[in-house]
């Protein structure tokens, strides 16, 4: 092998090197971009279940409040009943 053979494969092998680098670095864009639309995805559905949980929260708190006032007024109509057995 002479000179210029060997000059020849060295100008190959640092081709392969910087196509499989530019290969690489491509396929790591590509890799970014899926996790940042997948992060995007996750926050969106975050926020949903944030604003969802805050709709439930407060649904919740009214049919306390709705529970406590029918409780009263069974107790009131209990009271009315015990009242009239008594009489």
């Amino acid at each position: 092998m002479d000179l210029l053979d060997q000059e020849n494969d060295a100008l190959r092998s640092l081709e392969d090197r910087i196509h499989q680098a530019v290969q690489l670095v491509n396929r790591l864009r590509q890799e970014k971009e899926i996790a940042l639309a997948e992060k995007h995805a996750a926050l969106q559905q975050a926020a949903q279940a944030q604003a969802q949980l805050g709709q439930l929260v407060s649904e919740l708190e009214s049919m306390r409040a709705e529970r406590k006032q029918v409780r009263t007024r069974i107790e009131k109509l209990l009271g009315q009943v015990d009242q009239l057995s008594g009489a």
